[in-house]
């Protein structure tokens, strides 16, 4: 790498910028399209970008506002909340955690957009409800409201009532908690 911190730092958060990316709109290809156009515009406006402020933050919402202005469906795009055309394209595994997380991407699509984005930016890209509002543009408490109530709503279509519904290995969770998604 070089001694750029900019340029570092886009590198650093292309594999975050494209999990996003692919939560917001389910596929791979056009994600991978919607974090090259983030980074160019970050790349072309890198003058606009403060130094010792959230560059993460920065580029999540430079990606989440091309997402919104590229439009949430184009007359090109399948719709397949199933997943029953993108099975057709992958050998699924015999595995128990493949179908777990089959299941899992249901729930997450049968979320409203405001919900599901809050979720993913929290607990999957690691972001703080403080670094999640700016994003959002919406004050803290609105996130974590958001985010409780997708994880209540995951938990319910998932069939989750207690510890003792969650599957595989718990060795690593705490014998006194009860609800850890709450």
């Amino acid at each position: 790498m070089t001694d750029d911190p900019f340029r570092n730092g886009l590198i650093r958060e292309m594999p975050n910028l494209r999990a996003f990316a692919v939560s917001l709109c389910g596929s791979l290809h056009l994600a991978d399209d919607l974090v090259q156009e983030t980074l160019v515009k970050a790349w072309s406006n890198a003058e606009r970008f403060e130094a010792g402020t959230n560059l993460k933050a920065w580029l999540f919402t430079i990606l989440r506002n091309t997402y919104y202005s590229l439009g949430r469906r184009s007359a090109l795009e399948v719709e397949d909340a199933e997943g029953a055309h993108a099975a057709r394209f992958a050998v699924l595994g015999d595995q128990e955690s493949r179908l777990d997380l089959q299941d899992f991407r249901r729930a997450l699509a049968e979320l409203p957009d405001d919900q599901r984005e809050a979720l993913i930016l929290v607990g999957a890209a690691g972001l703080s409800y403080e670094e999640t509002a700016e994003i959002c543009g919406v004050a803290i408490g609105t996130v974590k409201s958001r985010v409780n109530r997708a994880r209540g709503r995951v938990a319910e279509l998932l069939g989750i009532s207690g510890l003792a519904d969650i599957g595989g290995d718990r060795q690593g969770f705490n014998a006194e908690l009860t609800e850890p998604w709450r």
